[in-house]
């Protein structure tokens, strides 16, 4: 007999995100991978807004922090 071992799954919250403003674009990314104050799409170049999703919570150790001034 083989046993399928269990993946625990991470814990998901509401987070912000930005979602693409064009209604032929799917594409969004997680506030925290943001580098702009206001990021245009990755994948077309339109305007991107606020909105909010149920995500896996990810650590981002990459992002470099925008300083407020």
């Amino acid at each position: 007999m083989r046993f399928q071992q269990q993946v625990e799954k991470p814990p998901e919250v509401n987070l912000k995100i930005w979602s693409c403003n064009s209604d032929d674009c799917n594409g969004w990314m997680r506030d925290n991978f943001k580098s702009d104050e206001e990021p245009e799409c990755p994948l077309c170049g339109h305007a991107m807004v606020e909105d909010e999703k149920t995500l896996p919570v990810l650590e981002n150790f990459s992002a470099v922090s925008i300083k407020k001034e």
